[in-house]
């Protein structure tokens, strides 16, 4: 159950690369924005109960962790380091 999450969150970053780069660096920009939106719905929708809205806090991560985990692989091998 947790493979097309993953390859949800990677489709997202996939979407959302050219955004990313080609925004400024003082600008902010979150790819997992879309998600973390659903999350915050669900959470008004079930006046704040946080176990029916699991699922979304769970695809939230899942994105956030593809993304992360994508952007220190791009900058590893852009400078041979982690920063």
């Amino acid at each position: 159950m947790s493979e097309p999450k993953e390859q949800e969150a990677e489709t997202t970053w996939s979407r959302s690369r050219s955004q990313f780069k080609g925004k400024q660096n003082s600008e902010y920009f979150d790819p997992c924005q879309e998600a973390a939106d659903k999350s915050l719905r669900c959470l008004r929708r079930n006046g704040g109960d946080r176990t029916l809205c699991q699922d979304c806090f769970d695809a939230y991560r899942a994105c956030k962790k593809s993304w992360m985990a994508e952007m220190t692989k791009e900058r590893k091998a852009k400078t041979g380091g982690p920063f």
